[in-house]
Protein backbone atom coordinates (compact mmCIF):
# COMPACT_ATOMS: atom_id res chain seq x y z
CA UNK A 1 0.00 0.00 0.00
CA UNK A 2 1.35 3.36 -0.63
CA UNK A 3 2.49 6.06 1.28
CA UNK A 4 -0.07 8.12 1.50
CA UNK A 5 -2.25 5.12 2.46
CA UNK A 6 -0.05 4.14 5.11
CA UNK A 7 0.03 7.68 7.35
CA UNK A 8 -1.47 10.69 8.14
CA UNK A 9 -1.83 14.05 6.29
CA UNK A 10 1.64 15.52 7.20
CA UNK A 11 3.59 13.01 8.84
CA UNK A 12 0.49 11.23 11.02
CA UNK A 13 0.57 8.13 12.55
CA UNK A 14 2.06 5.05 10.84
CA UNK A 15 -1.53 4.01 10.50
CA UNK A 16 -3.47 2.12 7.71
CA UNK A 17 -5.46 4.74 6.00
CA UNK A 18 -8.82 2.83 4.68
CA UNK A 19 -12.22 1.80 5.44
CA UNK A 20 -11.92 -1.44 5.92
CA UNK A 21 -15.61 -3.48 7.23
CA UNK A 22 -14.40 -6.91 8.91
CA UNK A 23 -17.76 -7.86 10.86
CA UNK A 24 -21.60 -5.46 10.59
CA UNK A 25 -20.73 -1.87 12.35
CA UNK A 26 -21.07 -2.40 15.51
CA UNK A 27 -18.95 -6.09 15.63
CA UNK A 28 -19.53 -8.49 18.34
CA UNK A 29 -17.27 -7.84 20.86
CA UNK A 30 -18.13 -3.87 20.24
CA UNK A 31 -21.68 -4.87 20.92
CA UNK A 32 -20.27 -7.32 23.76
CA UNK A 33 -18.56 -4.15 25.42
CA UNK A 34 -21.37 -1.99 24.96
CA UNK A 35 -23.24 -4.40 27.58
CA UNK A 36 -21.00 -4.25 29.59
CA UNK A 37 -21.10 -0.49 29.29
CA UNK A 38 -25.30 -0.30 29.58
CA UNK A 39 -24.17 -2.21 32.92
CA UNK A 40 -21.17 0.31 34.38
CA UNK A 41 -22.01 3.52 33.60
CA UNK A 42 -24.84 5.86 33.89
CA UNK A 43 -27.32 5.98 31.16
CA UNK A 44 -27.49 9.42 31.03
CA UNK A 45 -23.93 9.05 28.96
CA UNK A 46 -24.91 8.81 25.39
CA UNK A 47 -22.95 7.09 22.35
CA UNK A 48 -23.63 8.31 18.98
CA UNK A 49 -22.02 4.84 17.88
CA UNK A 50 -21.00 2.33 19.81
CA UNK A 51 -18.21 1.06 18.26
CA UNK A 52 -14.93 0.77 20.81
CA UNK A 53 -11.78 2.30 19.91
CA UNK A 54 -8.52 0.37 20.21
CA UNK A 55 -6.46 2.87 17.31
CA UNK A 56 -7.01 6.00 15.74
CA UNK A 57 -5.34 8.52 13.68
CA UNK A 58 -4.57 10.38 10.20
CA UNK A 59 -8.63 9.88 9.40
CA UNK A 60 -9.43 6.36 10.51
CA UNK A 61 -10.91 5.08 14.05
CA UNK A 62 -10.14 1.43 14.02
CA UNK A 63 -12.67 -0.82 16.54
CA UNK A 64 -12.11 -4.08 18.47
CA UNK A 65 -13.63 -5.88 15.87
CA UNK A 66 -10.64 -4.84 13.66
CA UNK A 67 -13.61 -2.36 11.17
CA UNK A 68 -11.57 0.85 10.19
CA UNK A 69 -14.27 3.41 10.24
CA UNK A 70 -13.55 7.02 7.79
CA UNK A 71 -13.88 9.66 10.55
CA UNK A 72 -15.47 12.51 9.71
CA UNK A 73 -16.47 13.23 13.56
CA UNK A 74 -12.55 14.50 14.86
CA UNK A 75 -13.92 13.56 18.65
CA UNK A 76 -16.34 16.50 18.17
CA UNK A 77 -13.85 18.53 16.95
CA UNK A 78 -11.41 18.00 19.67
CA UNK A 79 -8.93 15.68 17.18
CA UNK A 80 -8.22 18.51 14.57
CA UNK A 81 -4.89 18.25 14.08
CA UNK A 82 -5.36 14.33 14.69
CA UNK A 83 -5.77 11.30 17.32
CA UNK A 84 -2.12 11.19 17.91
CA UNK A 85 -0.33 13.90 16.34
CA UNK A 86 3.39 13.24 16.61
CA UNK A 87 4.09 16.56 18.09
CA UNK A 88 1.41 16.23 20.64
CA UNK A 89 1.89 12.59 21.33
CA UNK A 90 6.12 13.64 21.73
CA UNK A 91 5.38 16.56 24.22
CA UNK A 92 2.83 14.77 26.34
CA UNK A 93 5.61 11.50 26.66
CA UNK A 94 7.95 14.43 27.40
CA UNK A 95 6.37 15.69 29.79
CA UNK A 96 4.93 12.84 31.32
CA UNK A 97 8.39 11.64 32.47
CA UNK A 98 9.12 15.20 34.01
CA UNK A 99 5.70 15.76 35.74
CA UNK A 100 2.21 15.00 35.38
CA UNK A 101 0.88 17.71 38.21
CA UNK A 102 1.82 20.59 40.63
CA UNK A 103 -0.85 22.94 40.68
CA UNK A 104 -0.40 25.89 39.06
CA UNK A 105 -2.08 27.90 42.03
CA UNK A 106 0.98 25.89 44.20
CA UNK A 107 3.99 25.57 42.72
CA UNK A 108 4.01 26.94 39.13
CA UNK A 109 5.47 25.93 35.88
CA UNK A 110 6.93 27.51 32.87
CA UNK A 111 4.81 25.57 30.29
CA UNK A 112 1.42 27.25 31.57
CA UNK A 113 2.74 30.90 30.97
CA UNK A 114 4.22 29.77 27.72
CA UNK A 115 0.83 28.87 26.14
CA UNK A 116 -0.85 32.09 27.65
CA UNK A 117 2.27 33.96 26.00
CA UNK A 118 1.09 31.79 22.80
CA UNK A 119 -2.68 32.76 23.59
CA UNK A 120 -2.19 35.96 23.61
CA UNK A 121 0.01 36.28 20.35
CA UNK A 122 -2.25 34.00 18.45
CA UNK A 123 -5.83 35.41 19.24
CA UNK A 124 -7.37 38.42 17.31
CA UNK A 125 -6.34 41.85 18.34
CA UNK A 126 -3.14 43.72 19.38
CA UNK A 127 -4.10 45.05 22.68
CA UNK A 128 -2.26 43.78 25.52
CA UNK A 129 -3.99 40.01 26.86
CA UNK A 130 -4.23 38.13 29.50
CA UNK A 131 -4.85 34.38 29.15
CA UNK A 132 -6.48 31.72 32.44
CA UNK A 133 -6.26 28.02 31.71
CA UNK A 134 -8.98 25.76 32.94
CA UNK A 135 -10.01 22.27 31.64
CA UNK A 136 -13.43 22.41 29.60
CA UNK A 137 -15.21 24.09 27.52
CA UNK A 138 -18.30 24.87 29.53
CA UNK A 139 -15.90 25.62 32.53
CA UNK A 140 -14.02 28.89 30.29
CA UNK A 141 -17.18 29.92 29.51
CA UNK A 142 -18.29 30.09 32.95
CA UNK A 143 -15.63 31.82 33.83
CA UNK A 144 -15.60 34.54 31.29
CA UNK A 145 -19.09 35.33 32.33
CA UNK A 146 -17.33 35.75 35.64
CA UNK A 147 -14.79 37.79 34.46
CA UNK A 148 -17.29 40.10 32.27
CA UNK A 149 -19.47 40.61 35.67
CA UNK A 150 -16.61 41.22 37.44
CA UNK A 151 -15.16 44.14 35.18
CA UNK A 152 -18.96 45.53 34.28
CA UNK A 153 -20.52 45.30 37.81
CA UNK A 154 -23.32 44.44 35.94
CA UNK A 155 -25.51 40.59 36.35
CA UNK A 156 -27.06 40.07 33.12
CA UNK A 157 -26.01 37.78 30.29
CA UNK A 158 -27.19 37.75 26.17
CA UNK A 159 -26.95 34.42 24.71
CA UNK A 160 -28.51 33.45 21.40
CA UNK A 161 -31.26 31.35 19.60
CA UNK A 162 -30.07 27.76 18.79
CA UNK A 163 -26.82 28.81 20.73
CA UNK A 164 -24.58 25.70 22.98
CA UNK A 165 -22.46 26.77 25.47
CA UNK A 166 -21.83 23.55 27.98
CA UNK A 167 -23.42 21.10 30.57
CA UNK A 168 -22.47 23.27 34.02
CA UNK A 169 -25.69 24.76 35.29
CA UNK A 170 -25.00 28.50 34.11
CA UNK A 171 -24.02 27.07 30.47
CA UNK A 172 -27.32 25.32 30.45
CA UNK A 173 -28.81 28.22 30.96
CA UNK A 174 -26.52 29.89 28.16
CA UNK A 175 -27.64 27.04 25.78
CA UNK A 176 -30.99 27.09 24.04
CA UNK A 177 -31.71 23.76 23.20
CA UNK A 178 -34.27 21.73 26.02
CA UNK A 179 -33.30 17.82 25.13
CA UNK A 180 -30.99 16.08 26.17
CA UNK A 181 -29.16 18.67 27.56
CA UNK A 182 -31.60 20.80 29.96
CA UNK A 183 -34.67 19.08 30.47
CA UNK A 184 -35.17 18.04 33.90
CA UNK A 185 -31.86 19.63 35.10
CA UNK A 186 -33.45 23.14 36.15
CA UNK A 187 -33.72 25.85 38.02
CA UNK A 188 -30.88 27.55 35.88
CA UNK A 189 -28.92 30.60 36.49
CA UNK A 190 -30.88 33.76 36.76
CA UNK A 191 -29.76 36.88 34.83
CA UNK A 192 -29.15 34.78 31.64
CA UNK A 193 -31.32 35.90 28.37
CA UNK A 194 -31.89 35.17 24.66
CA UNK A 195 -31.84 37.24 21.63
CA UNK A 196 -32.61 36.12 17.90
CA UNK A 197 -29.27 34.99 16.07
CA UNK A 198 -28.85 35.40 11.99
CA UNK A 199 -30.05 32.51 10.28
CA UNK A 200 -29.92 33.15 6.71
CA UNK A 201 -31.73 30.07 5.80
CA UNK A 202 -34.60 30.47 8.03
CA UNK A 203 -34.77 33.86 8.67
CA UNK A 204 -36.23 35.25 5.09
CA UNK A 205 -32.77 36.15 3.72
CA UNK A 206 -31.94 39.33 6.21
CA UNK A 207 -28.71 40.84 5.79
CA UNK A 208 -26.40 40.05 8.73
CA UNK A 209 -26.64 44.19 9.96
CA UNK A 210 -30.61 44.05 10.12
CA UNK A 211 -30.49 40.73 12.21
CA UNK A 212 -28.16 42.28 14.46
CA UNK A 213 -30.08 45.50 15.09
CA UNK A 214 -33.07 43.03 15.44
CA UNK A 215 -31.62 41.35 18.37
CA UNK A 216 -29.81 44.68 19.12
CA UNK A 217 -33.54 46.29 20.04
CA UNK A 218 -34.30 43.24 21.99
CA UNK A 219 -31.73 43.69 24.56
CA UNK A 220 -32.73 47.27 24.68
CA UNK A 221 -36.10 46.79 25.76
CA UNK A 222 -36.05 43.62 27.58
CA UNK A 223 -32.21 43.63 29.74
CA UNK A 224 -31.21 47.07 28.86
CA UNK A 225 -27.56 48.26 28.77
CA UNK A 226 -27.25 49.43 32.03
CA UNK A 227 -27.69 45.94 33.48
CA UNK A 228 -25.98 44.00 30.66
CA UNK A 229 -22.16 42.28 31.37
CA UNK A 230 -21.46 40.49 28.17
CA UNK A 231 -22.84 39.02 25.09
CA UNK A 232 -21.70 35.34 24.81
CA UNK A 233 -21.60 34.06 21.00
CA UNK A 234 -20.44 31.15 18.94
CA UNK A 235 -19.07 32.97 15.58
CA UNK A 236 -19.94 29.51 13.88
CA UNK A 237 -22.82 27.98 15.96
CA UNK A 238 -21.96 24.13 16.70
CA UNK A 239 -24.87 21.87 18.02
CA UNK A 240 -27.10 24.73 16.86
CA UNK A 241 -26.29 23.18 13.20
CA UNK A 242 -23.36 25.07 11.99
CA UNK A 243 -25.12 27.86 11.41
CA UNK A 244 -22.79 31.12 9.87
CA UNK A 245 -24.29 34.27 10.54
CA UNK A 246 -25.00 36.35 7.71
CA UNK A 247 -21.89 38.81 7.10
CA UNK A 248 -21.83 42.04 9.11
CA UNK A 249 -24.22 40.31 12.18
CA UNK A 250 -20.87 39.37 14.10
CA UNK A 251 -19.18 43.03 13.37
CA UNK A 252 -22.33 45.16 14.41
CA UNK A 253 -22.65 43.25 17.56
CA UNK A 254 -19.31 44.04 18.13
CA UNK A 255 -19.19 47.30 17.36
CA UNK A 256 -22.52 47.74 19.72
CA UNK A 257 -20.78 46.13 22.60
CA UNK A 258 -17.68 48.72 22.59
CA UNK A 259 -19.57 51.49 22.33
CA UNK A 260 -22.11 50.50 25.37
CA UNK A 261 -19.43 48.86 27.90
CA UNK A 262 -20.34 45.69 27.24
CA UNK A 263 -18.03 42.91 27.20
CA UNK A 264 -18.05 40.39 23.65
CA UNK A 265 -17.29 37.12 24.74
CA UNK A 266 -16.45 34.87 20.91
CA UNK A 267 -17.32 30.64 22.23
CA UNK A 268 -14.84 29.63 19.90
CA UNK A 269 -14.69 26.06 21.53
CA UNK A 270 -15.71 24.29 18.46
CA UNK A 271 -15.02 26.43 16.03
CA UNK A 272 -11.38 27.41 16.89
CA UNK A 273 -7.90 25.83 15.85
CA UNK A 274 -7.45 26.20 12.52
CA UNK A 275 -10.74 24.14 12.36
CA UNK A 276 -13.05 26.90 10.00
CA UNK A 277 -10.20 27.78 7.35
CA UNK A 278 -8.75 30.64 9.85
CA UNK A 279 -6.85 30.01 13.35
CA UNK A 280 -10.45 31.50 15.06
CA UNK A 281 -14.20 31.68 13.09
CA UNK A 282 -14.15 35.51 14.06
CA UNK A 283 -10.98 36.07 11.83
CA UNK A 284 -13.29 35.30 8.82
CA UNK A 285 -15.36 38.54 9.67
CA UNK A 286 -12.30 40.59 11.33
CA UNK A 287 -13.68 40.98 14.56
CA UNK A 288 -12.02 41.39 17.77
CA UNK A 289 -13.90 40.06 20.64
CA UNK A 290 -13.25 41.57 24.09
CA UNK A 291 -12.80 37.79 25.53
CA UNK A 292 -12.55 34.35 23.49
CA UNK A 293 -13.38 31.02 24.64
CA UNK A 294 -11.23 28.07 23.31
CA UNK A 295 -11.30 24.33 24.22
CA UNK A 296 -11.77 21.25 22.36
CA UNK A 297 -9.44 21.51 19.53
CA UNK A 298 -6.59 23.40 21.67
CA UNK A 299 -4.66 20.67 22.89
CA UNK A 300 -5.50 17.26 20.50
CA UNK A 301 -7.41 15.33 22.90
CA UNK A 302 -6.48 16.21 26.17
CA UNK A 303 -8.73 18.32 28.55
CA UNK A 304 -7.72 21.52 28.63
CA UNK A 305 -9.58 24.97 27.57
CA UNK A 306 -8.88 29.18 27.76
CA UNK A 307 -10.35 32.68 28.01
CA UNK A 308 -8.05 34.96 26.50
CA UNK A 309 -8.89 38.44 26.17
CA UNK A 310 -8.15 42.57 26.80
CA UNK A 311 -5.96 42.69 29.89
CA UNK A 312 -7.75 45.45 31.68
CA UNK A 313 -10.95 43.20 31.71
CA UNK A 314 -9.04 39.95 32.52
CA UNK A 315 -7.67 41.32 35.12
CA UNK A 316 -10.51 42.52 36.56
CA UNK A 317 -11.45 39.73 39.23
CA UNK A 318 -9.51 39.56 42.36
CA UNK A 319 -6.67 37.43 43.49
CA UNK A 320 -7.76 33.98 43.86
CA UNK A 321 -10.71 34.38 42.29
CA UNK A 322 -10.13 32.69 39.11
CA UNK A 323 -8.46 28.93 39.39
CA UNK A 324 -9.06 25.24 40.02
CA UNK A 325 -6.98 22.24 40.96
CA UNK A 326 -6.53 20.74 37.57
CA UNK A 327 -6.56 24.18 35.24
CA UNK A 328 -3.82 24.33 33.15
CA UNK A 329 -2.60 20.59 33.83
CA UNK A 330 0.75 20.38 32.18
CA UNK A 331 0.02 17.34 30.47
CA UNK A 332 -2.66 19.10 28.07
CA UNK A 333 -0.22 22.22 28.41
CA UNK A 334 2.33 20.71 26.72
CA UNK A 335 -0.33 19.13 24.28
CA UNK A 336 -1.48 22.38 22.99
CA UNK A 337 2.33 23.93 22.31
CA UNK A 338 2.45 20.64 20.23
CA UNK A 339 -0.86 21.31 18.52
CA UNK A 340 0.12 25.02 17.97
CA UNK A 341 3.38 23.97 16.66
CA UNK A 342 1.70 21.60 14.46
CA UNK A 343 -0.83 24.06 12.61
CA UNK A 344 1.75 26.50 11.93
CA UNK A 345 4.35 23.88 10.88
CA UNK A 346 2.21 22.03 8.69
CA UNK A 347 0.05 24.56 7.16
CA UNK A 348 -3.49 23.25 8.37
CA UNK A 349 -5.40 26.68 8.06
CA UNK A 350 -4.78 26.09 3.96
CA UNK A 351 -5.63 22.09 4.67
CA UNK A 352 -8.94 23.52 6.49
CA UNK A 353 -9.33 25.14 3.13
CA UNK A 354 -8.90 22.75 1.03
CA UNK A 355 -11.28 20.27 2.87
CA UNK A 356 -13.69 22.95 2.39
CA UNK A 357 -13.12 23.47 -0.86
CA UNK A 358 -13.93 19.63 -2.06
CA UNK A 359 -16.67 19.03 0.60
CA UNK A 360 -18.43 22.21 -0.40
CA UNK A 361 -18.20 21.02 -4.47
CA UNK A 362 -19.37 17.56 -3.42
CA UNK A 363 -22.06 18.08 -1.33
CA UNK A 364 -23.51 21.15 -3.75
CA UNK A 365 -23.68 18.93 -6.20
CA UNK A 366 -25.52 16.64 -4.14
CA UNK A 367 -27.95 19.01 -3.05
CA UNK A 368 -28.93 19.78 -7.17
CA UNK A 369 -29.97 16.11 -7.46
CA UNK A 370 -31.57 15.71 -3.97
CA UNK A 371 -34.23 18.25 -2.88
CA UNK A 372 -34.23 16.97 0.73
CA UNK A 373 -30.98 18.81 1.19
CA UNK A 374 -31.77 22.10 2.19
CA UNK A 375 -28.38 23.87 2.66
CA UNK A 376 -24.89 23.06 2.60
CA UNK A 377 -22.82 25.37 4.86
CA UNK A 378 -19.96 25.70 6.96
CA UNK A 379 -16.57 27.17 7.00
CA UNK A 380 -12.87 25.00 6.62
CA UNK A 381 -13.28 21.93 7.82
CA UNK A 382 -16.60 22.66 9.83
CA UNK A 383 -19.20 21.71 7.10
CA UNK A 384 -23.03 20.67 7.23
CA UNK A 385 -26.06 19.92 5.24
CA UNK A 386 -29.13 20.79 6.65
CA UNK A 387 -32.21 17.95 5.77
CA UNK A 388 -36.05 19.09 4.91
CA UNK A 389 -38.71 17.54 4.14
CA UNK A 390 -38.39 17.24 -0.24
CA UNK A 391 -39.10 21.26 -1.57
CA UNK A 392 -39.83 22.92 1.65
CA UNK A 393 -37.60 24.31 4.59
CA UNK A 394 -39.51 21.37 7.48
CA UNK A 395 -37.06 20.06 9.30
CA UNK A 396 -36.75 16.41 9.09
CA UNK A 397 -35.16 14.71 11.85
CA UNK A 398 -36.17 11.50 10.81
CA UNK A 399 -34.17 11.35 7.37
CA UNK A 400 -31.31 13.12 9.47
CA UNK A 401 -31.23 9.94 11.73
CA UNK A 402 -31.81 7.35 9.11
CA UNK A 403 -28.99 9.24 6.58
CA UNK A 404 -26.86 8.73 9.93
CA UNK A 405 -27.29 5.05 10.66
CA UNK A 406 -26.51 4.26 7.08
CA UNK A 407 -23.45 6.04 7.14
CA UNK A 408 -22.30 4.68 10.33
CA UNK A 409 -23.10 0.72 8.77
CA UNK A 410 -20.98 1.63 5.99
CA UNK A 411 -18.05 2.78 8.29
CA UNK A 412 -18.32 6.61 7.74
CA UNK A 413 -18.35 8.36 11.82
CA UNK A 414 -20.81 11.40 11.08
CA UNK A 415 -22.61 13.67 13.73
CA UNK A 416 -26.07 15.16 13.65
CA UNK A 417 -26.88 18.58 15.23
CA UNK A 418 -29.50 21.46 15.18
CA UNK A 419 -31.73 22.78 17.53
CA UNK A 420 -34.40 20.42 15.06
CA UNK A 421 -32.54 17.79 14.86
CA UNK A 422 -31.92 17.75 10.81
CA UNK A 423 -28.64 18.70 10.28
CA UNK A 424 -25.71 16.19 9.44
CA UNK A 425 -22.66 17.83 10.42
CA UNK A 426 -18.57 17.21 9.34
CA UNK A 427 -15.34 17.35 11.16
CA UNK A 428 -12.68 15.82 9.52
CA UNK A 429 -9.55 16.21 11.12
CA UNK A 430 -7.40 18.06 9.05
CA UNK A 431 -4.75 15.00 8.63
CA UNK A 432 -7.51 12.99 7.01
CA UNK A 433 -5.54 11.88 3.27
CA UNK A 434 -7.74 13.51 0.42
CA UNK A 435 -8.77 9.58 -0.97
CA UNK A 436 -10.12 8.87 2.44
CA UNK A 437 -12.11 12.66 2.32
CA UNK A 438 -13.35 11.51 -1.05
CA UNK A 439 -14.36 8.10 -0.26
CA UNK A 440 -16.09 9.60 2.70
CA UNK A 441 -17.90 11.80 0.09
CA UNK A 442 -18.75 8.85 -2.07
CA UNK A 443 -20.43 6.62 1.22
CA UNK A 444 -22.57 9.64 1.62
CA UNK A 445 -23.70 10.07 -1.91
CA UNK A 446 -24.66 6.62 -2.25
CA UNK A 447 -26.30 6.71 0.95
CA UNK A 448 -28.72 9.95 0.01
CA UNK A 449 -29.03 7.49 -3.32
CA UNK A 450 -30.56 4.52 -1.06
CA UNK A 451 -32.63 6.53 1.44
CA UNK A 452 -34.87 8.14 -1.01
Amino acid sequence: MSESHSAGYNGGPALVQERRLVTEVPGPKSRELHARKVSAVAQGVGTVLPVYTVAAGGGVVVDVDGNSLIDFGSGIAVTTVGNSAPRVAEAVTEQVQAFTHTCFMVTPYEGYVRLAEELNRLTPGSEEKRTVLFNSGAEAVENAVKIARSWTRRPAVVAFDHAYHGRTNLTMALTAKNMPYKNGFGPFAAEVYRAPVSYPFRDGGMDGVAAARQAIEVVEQQVGVENLAAFVIEPIQGEGGFIVPAPGFLATLADWCRANGVVFIADEVQSGFARTGALFAVDHEGVVPDLIVTAKGIAGGLPLSAVTGRAEIMDAPHGGGLGGTYGGNPLAVAAALGVIETIEADGLIDRARSIEKTMKERLTALQQADPRIGEVRGRGAMIAVELVEQDTTTPDADLTKRIAAAAHAEGLVVLTCGTYGNVLRFLPPLSIPDHLLTEGLDVLERVFGETR
